[in-house]
C-alpha cells in the first residue's frame, strides 16, 4: 500500500511564528558570554532550540519539496531537493570565510587592544586557527564537510538530512511503516553508535550533530505535514500528560537544581545516552514531542489563538513570523550577529554589565528582524511589479496628494502633471 499525496496544503502562521522563535534562541546560545542563555529552553529541559528548527525545517521540506515529487515525480523531487542542498552548502562554505576574514582582519590590526585593551584570540575562540595551522587539511576537509567546527555545524547536518528525503519518498511507496521503519532503523543505528561521520581529519572526533540521528525530529516534522501522522487532538489528559513530562525533565537539566544534588547530577550522568545531543537521544525526543504538543494545543487551530490580543502582540507576532519565513538567511546572519555584538559589548568590558548584556542582545534582534524584512522584500521582486505613475517620474520632482506639483514634466507619456486647484 502506497502512501496516496495529501492535498495541497496552505502554509501554516504556527510554523513560521515558532520557527521565528527558534531562530531569536538560536541567537541567543551562539553569543559568547550572553547572559540570556540561562534562561533558554535548554536550560530547563533535555530539547533546545535546535529541535524546533529541525523540526520546522522538516515541515517546510514538506511544502516545499513534496508538491514537486507529487506533481512531477521522483526525478524532478530530487533535482529540486539536489539544487537545494547545493544552495545550502554554498551558503555554509560563504558564511565561514565571510566570518573567519572579518574576524582575521580585525584580530591582526591590533585595534581591538590599541582602542580598548582586548587581547582575546576571537579566531581562535572559534578554533579556527587551525585553518591557518593547518591548511592543507582544513582547508580540504572544509570544502568536503569533513572538517565541521562546532561553531558551524548546523547546516551540514540539514545538507545530509535533505540528501535522505528522496530515500524516505521512495520508501513511502511503500506505505508509511516502510518510511517509519527507515527513520527508525537510521536513528537506531546512529544511537548504537553503528552510523556517524568525521568532523576533523586530524582525529576521531564525529560531527556534534549526526544527521542519520537527528534525521528522525525533521522526518517527525514532515510526516505531519505530509499528513502520514495525523494531527494528535486537544485532550486535557494529553496536556497534562505532556506538562508532566516537561515538568519532570526541569531538575536533569536546571543547573541550580543540578549543583545542589550530587545524587541527581549522579543519575543524570548514568543516563546521558538517553538525552545525548550528538546521537538524539530518546529522551530529547520525547520532552519535544511534549513541548510541541503544548505549543500545538496553546495556539489553536491554525494558530487562531497568537493573534487578536490587542496591536502590540499581534505586530510582534508578525514579526517573529517574519523571522521565521526567512530562516535560511536569519540564520546564516545570526552567526555573524553573535560575534559582532559579543565584540561590541567586549569592547566597552560588558560581559558582567547588565546595560552592554542588554543592549548587545537587543541590537542582535533587530538585525536578525532587519535581515528578515530586507531578504523578503528582494524575494518579493519588486522590480517585476509594475511601476506607478510617481515612480516614473524624474528624480527631484515634488509630488503633492493629488500627483506631481505644477510645472513637473511627466516622465511618461500620457501620465499629465496635475495642476494645482
Amino acid at each position: 500500500m502506497t502512501v496516496s499525496a495529501p492535498a495541497l496544503r496552505q502554509r501554516d502562521p504556527r510554523l513560521d511564528f515558532f520557527r521565528g522563535l527558534g531562530m531569536f534562541i538560536i541567537f541567543i546560545a551562539h553569543v559568547p558570554w550572553n547572559w540570556l542563555t540561562l534562561w533558554i529552553p535548554a536550560r530547563f529541559g533535555f530539547s533546545d532550540a535546535t529541535e524546533i528548527f529541525v523540526f520546522c525545517s522538516g515541515m517546510a521540506s514538506a511544502l516545499a519539496f513534496g508538491k514537486v515529487f507529487d506533481e512531477r515525480g521522483w526525478g524532478m523531487g530530487v533535482a529540486r531537493v539536489a539544487h537545494r542542498m547545493w544552495q545550502v552548502y554554498w551558503a555554509h562554505i560563504g558564511q565561514i570565510l565571510l566570518l573567519v576574514a572579518g574576524l582575521v582582519a580585525l584580530q591582526e590590526s591590533g585595534y581591538l587592544q590599541r582602542c580598548c585593551g582586548l587581547t582575546e584570540d576571537y579566531v581562535a575562540s572559534l578554533n579556527m586557527r587551525l585553518l591557518f595551522e593547518r591548511t592543507g587539511e582544513a582547508l580540504p576537509g572544509l570544502f568536503t564537510l569533513t572538517w565541521v567546527p562546532n561553531y558551524f555545524d548546523i547546516l551540514p547536518m540539514y545538507i545530509v538530512i535533505l540528501a535522505l528525503l528522496p530515500a524516505v519518498m521512495l520508501a513511502a511507496k511503500a506505505g508509511r511503516g516502510a518510511v517509519f521503519a527507515l527513520c527508525g532503523g537510521l536513528w537506531l543505528l546512529a544511537s548504537l553508535g553503528h552510523l556517524s561521520l568525521p568532523a576533523e581529519p586530524w582525529s576521531d572526533r564525529p560531527w556534534f550533530f549526526n544527521p542519520f540521528a537527528w534525521q528522525l525530529v525533521f522526518f517527525t516534522g514532515f510526516a505531519f505535514m505530509r499528513g502520514w501522522i495525523p494531527a494528535p487532538p486537544v485532550d486535557r489528559r494529553l496536556v497534562a500528560l505532556a506538562v508532566a513530562v516537561v515538568v519532570a525533565s526541569v531538575p536533569f537539566a536546571y543547573f541550580r537544581i543540578l549543583d545542589g544534588s550530587p545524587a541527581l547530577m549522579a543519575l543524570r550522568t548514568a543516563i546521558e545516552p538517553l538525552w545525548i545531543k550528538t546521537e538524539f537521544g530518546l529522551l530529547r525526543y520525547v520532552h519535544f514531542l511534549a513541548l510541541a504538543y503544548l505549543a500545538w494545543a496553546a495556539a489553536g487551530e491554525r494558530g487562531r489563538r497568537l493573534v487578536g490580543h490587542g496591536r502590540l502582540w499581534d505586530g510582534f507576532v508578525r514579526v517573529v513570523q517574519k523571522v521565521g519565513q526567512q530562516s535560511l538567511a536569519v540564520f546564516l546572519a545570526s552567526l555573524v550577529l553573535a560575534q559582532t555584538v559579543a565584540i561590541l559589548r567586549d569592547m566597552v568590558w560588558g560581559r558582567g554589565e547588565v546595560w552592554p548584556q542588554i543592549l548587545s542582545n537587543l541590537g542582535g534582534f533587530a538585525g536578525l528582524i532587519a535581515v528578515a524584512y530586507t531578504v523578503a522584500w528582494f524575494k518579493s521582486s519588486p522590480w517585476k511589479r509594475p511601476a506607478s505613475a510617481r515612480d516614473l517620474l524624474p528624480a527631484g520632482t515634488k509630488t503633492t496628494r493629488a500627483g506631481p506639483a505644477v510645472g513637473a514634466r511627466s516622465g511618461l507619456t500620457g501620465v499629465p502633471a496635475s495642476p494645482e486647484r
